[in-house]
């Protein structure tokens, strides 16, 4: 007896109900894997941005080592950058944009993408005019998108709170002296920030609704600290980009 011949020509498709089970499944997928690969991209750059601050922290000890100790006084580029001096009306009431620092440390730091946080080029507040600021009037000069509240002062007898040509030990003293609320009391090198993140705390009644609680890094920031180190250091008032 011959065994039976396999059917020829049969062809097999997806029923419309096997279809939609097959979509529901991949939209879950989606939304599962989403988010962790958004986490991913923000830890990434968050990472990018630390990485960016410890070399600035670098040339910054290089400058100082060849200025007997002290930083730049160079508030006349705070005044004749792109833009110019430019305190906010409300907050804060100053202008920590640091376009000079990528001028001052030429030398030290090259590389223009070392001033350039990548989460803070595509965040929400990106073309804010208090986000950024170039270091020239060139074209293809760098853009500065961190900011050095102690350096946020153009003219006059330097206050306190400010560290234009002063030493690092000078810096935390005085600071220290200024009673500052929002700076705090340091204690040391290792507790006085010297750059940070751009954030807008949501908090500040007087910011604009579309910058309440927006930061580079969600839910936090980056600061160079007078040592050299960096941390991220979490703030409930920044929840967002």
């Amino acid at each position: 007896m011959k065994p039976a011949r396999a059917t020829r020509g049969v062809r097999w498709a997806f029923t419309l109900i096997e279809l939609l089970v097959v979509i529901a499944i991949i939209a879950v997928l989606a939304g599962l894997l989403l988010p962790a690969l958004a986490r991913s991209k923000a830890l990434a750059q968050r990472t990018a941005c630390a990485s960016q601050l410890r070399q600035q922290g670098v040339a910054w000890r290089l400058f100082l080592d060849e200025n007997d100790g002290r930083f730049p006084d160079r508030r006349d580029l705070k005044a004749s950058l792109p833009g110019g001096y430019k305190p906010w009306n409300t907050w804060p009431r100053s202008d920590p944009r640091a376009g000079w620092a990528a001028l001052v440390l030429s030398n030290q730091l090259a590389s223009p993408k070392l001033w350039n946080c990548p989460a803070a080029e595509t965040a929400s507040f990106a073309g804010v005019e208090q986000a950024s600021q170039r270091a020239g009037s060139d074209s293809n000069a760098p853009v500065v998108r961190y900011w050095m509240w102690r350096f946020d002062q153009a003219d006059g007898p330097v206050t306190e709170d400010n560290f234009w040509g002063r030493t690092e030990a000078e810096c935390v003293l005085h600071l220290a002296d200024a009673n500052n609320p929002i700076a705090g009391t340091p204690t040391g090198l290792s507790d006085t920030e010297l750059t940070v993140d751009v954030y807008f705390p949501n908090t500040v009644s007087a910011l604009p609704a579309n910058l309440q609680g927006r930061t580079a890094h969600p839910r936090g920031r980056n600061r160079l600290l007078l040592d050299g180190h960096t941390e991220f250091t979490r703030d409930a008032r920044t929840p967002s980009r």
